[in-house]
């Protein structure tokens, strides 16, 4: 009796963590990834700091470098250019933080691994669309 209780408890949490709404994601897609920041910032009032709590999404547009791991441990690696700098940020698909993962276009590749993106500098844009 112990044991199925223990069970049924194990299993409970690992319905709770999926994603129901996760798009299939591939290497060379470009997706747009919604992620809630919390903004702390202090502020001095008769001589007392308040901490000020603020919730906002950013979104992080890029295009996926890899794919790597399956089930709860999945990760992507999402590239974009700003301002003529490379920005790399790698994302657990199952982070409770992202609020959605939405594909804008899917380049034709080859590979798994686009790994020869990185020496592409600027001209990344012109090889992902």
């Amino acid at each position: 009796m112990e044991e199925q209780k223990q069970n049924e408890a194990s299993e409970a949490p690992k319905e709770e963590l999926k994603k129901a709404e996760l798009p299939e994601l591939k290497p060379g897609q470009t997706i747009r990834v919604h992620q809630q920041i919390k903004e702390v910032e202090m502020t001095e009032e008769k001589g007392k700091t308040k901490a000020k709590e603020r919730k906002r999404v950013q979104i992080f547009e890029g295009v996926i470098l890899k794919k790597s791991g399956t089930g709860q441990s999945a990760t992507i690696t999402v590239r974009k250019i700003s301002n003529g700098v490379g920005v790399e940020k790698i994302f657990p698909v199952n982070l409770p933080t992202i609020v959605k993962i939405e594909p804008v276009k899917q380049a034709k590749v080859r590979k798994s691994k686009l790994y020869f993106l990185r020496s592409y500098g600027k001209r990344m844009k012109e090889v992902a669309a």
